[in-house]
């Protein structure tokens, strides 16, 4: 059997969990530790999220800076595997019995998520205009680009419809897949960013997006080798999921920190960057299935898009267009929208499992039943409606 070969379910299931368990225990460790700590260096220095009587209608000022514990617990799952995995032990036979990870791509990734990091920390302490956020996340895009991830993407199509690219034609891959790449970063960052309106829903959200893509991962690493591009989809993805779990305490109903820019851009970011993962197979299945996975912030994102260009409002400026901000003026209490989100939440993410088990020309059917399904709801109730006051902005007082 070839080191590529794959293993038997059973015992490749066991090897996966024992390799990788100490990677969620530590991101979510530092995480839950340092959530607290930054909560009490944001008030000292008066780094809050302050009230008013429209986009942010919390009772008292509430400090930011989750979104530094959340990355520090991203970063030490990264770095622990770095240590863990940097070399990858062979038997006699030259079988790999254990992960090892791209050294440069993951430097990289952590590189990456640094100056995301630090982009929405700025824009936490000092409000960034939309141009400077933007043309950080494409900044962000390059990083990835410059370390190999996405720059082949455009193959996961082309293949599909048996078109080939030459191998002195490199320039045409990239020139297909640069904006495809950007979009993905860009419209991931943003995305995360948009959902993040009420406590406790970003971070669980992304949370339990976390663990589709962790199922995805696991189950292309139990049916695969011990390589760089399958160990590096649990890692970041446990990461992910334990800096996501450890802050998630702190800011359910009442929020006690938020996770500000900083935090709603980097898990953005990381979802991006699984994405880029999957599609670095260059199957299509696979990237289906994590795009569903992360269905919720993508459908919120053209909900609200949709609805400030009916309303022909600027798209970048923010308003209650979310689907949670127009529940919450339905009536609903927060905990009740959140606890909705979830299990939204959880109807992608098993609708992502569903290539596991399906063949696409039936998960597809699945997946465009269920877009419809969702079309109709949102029409049914009236969530693209331009006439409520939730579309307008509080008049300026005298």
């Amino acid at each position: 059997m070839s080191a590529d070969s794959p293993v038997p379910v059973s015992t490749a299931l066991g090897d996966v969990v024992r390799a990788y368990w100490p990677i969620l225990v530590v991101a979510f460790l530092v995480s839950a530790v340092l959530t607290p700590l930054c909560r009490r260096f944001a008030l000292r220095r008066g780094i809050v999220d302050k009230p008013d009587e429209w986009l942010k209608p919390h009772v008292k000022p509430i400090p930011y800076l989750g979104g530094v514990a959340i990355y520090a617990g991203w970063g030490a799952g990264i770095v622990l595997a770095l240590v863990m995995f940097a070399r990858a032990t062979r038997t006699a036979e030259g079988l790999r019995t254990g992960p090892s990870l791209d050294w440069n791509m993951m430097i990289g990734i952590l590189l990456t998520g640094t100056v995301i990091m630090v982009l929405g920390l700025a824009d936490d302490i000092r409000v960034l205009s939309p141009k400077v956020k933007l043309l950080g996340n494409v900044a962000a895009a390059g990083m990835l680009l410059a370390i190999g991830l996405g720059e082949d993407i455009i193959l996961i199509a082309t293949q599909r419809v048996y078109v080939t690219v030459e191998p002195h034609e490199a320039w045409l891959k990239l020139l297909y897949s640069v904006p495809i790449t950007v979009f993905l970063v860009v419209g991931a960052c943003n995305a995360t960013n948009l959902i993040d309106g009420l406590d406790g829903l970003c971070s669980g959200v992304l949370g339990i997006i976390s663990i589709g893509f962790l199922i995805l991962a696991v189950h292309l690493h139990v049916y695969g080798p011990w390589n760089p591009l399958n160990v590096a989809r649990v890692v970041v993805t446990l990461a992910m999921l334990g800096g996501a779990l450890g802050f998630l305490p702190y800011n359910l109903n009442p929020a006690r920190i938020f996770m500000g820019d900083s935090g709603s851009m980097l898990l953005g970011l990381n979802s991006a960057i699984v994405l880029l993962l999957f599609a670095e197979d260059q199957q299509v299945r696979w990237m289906v299935a994590s795009l569903m996975v992360f269905g919720l912030p993508v459908a919120d994102m053209i909900l609200t898009l949709v609805r400030r260009w009916r309303a022909q409002r600027p798209l970048m400026q923010g308003d209650r267009s979310h689907f949670y901000d127009q529940l919450i003026d339905r009536g609903w209490s927060v905990r009740r929208v959140v606890y909705v989100s979830y299990a939204l939440t959880g109807a992608f993410v098993l609708l992502g499992c569903l290539p596991m088990f399906m063949r696409m020309r039936h998960f597809l059917l699945v997946y465009v039943a269920f877009g419809v399904l969702l079309a109709y709801a949102v029409h049914h109730l009236r969530m693209v409606r331009v006439d409520s006051p939730s579309d307008r902005p509080p008049a300026p007082s005298p």
